[in-house]
């Protein structure tokens, strides 16, 4: 087996195929998944063409240095918002030579969470140079760290597909 299942395998393989039809490329902007989008792309041969870069922000300090994530975003929403995965979107798609990025903050536990942020919140934002810009906040649960980061791939590698067609 190798590093990723076949089904997060499979929707990488379908991004890089489909971007490098179209002459297009991607980015990434990662928290809880500590860069684990960027390398189920870069699983995949060929995706030299599609993957420019990936920033791993796991501190709030990166998200602001690396993303330009403003310091009264994360101060008055937290690093697990709406506000902060699109402002890391922006970030990413603008520091970088890609068409679309995709962005990811959440807690992936098993600790992190509170009533109000709970374990396996995450939010994610994927934007175009288009303007389109999604978001999508998903409660995945306490089903533990791997599973919820696996899980942030999936929805994270759906919504970089689902821009290609906007």
């Amino acid at each position: 087996m190798g590093l990723f299942p076949p089904d997060i395998l499979s929707a990488a393989e379908a991004i890089i195929r489909d971007f490098t039809a179209a002459g297009l490329m991607v980015s990434t902007a990662e928290s809880c998944t500590g860069g684990l989008i960027s390398g189920a792309l870069t699983e995949i041969s060929g995706s030299s063409a599609v993957v420019d870069r990936g920033f791993v922000t796991y501190t709030n300090t990166a998200k602001t240095e690396l993303l330009g994530v403003q310091a009264q975003t994360l101060l008055r929403f937290g690093a697990v918002s709406e506000e902060t995965a699109r402002q890391m979107a922006h970030g990413a798609l603008f520091r970088s030579r890609a068409d679309i990025a995709v962005a990811v903050t959440g807690i992936a536990g098993p600790g992190g969470g509170s009533a109000e942020k709970p374990v396996g919140l995450v939010h994610l934002a994927a934007k175009s140079r288009t303007g389109a810009l999604i978001h999508r906040k998903m409660l995945y649960g306490d089903i533990g760290r791997s599973e919820v980061r696996l899980a942030t791939v999936r929805t994270a590698l759906e919504m970089v597909r689902l821009l290609l067609t906007v």
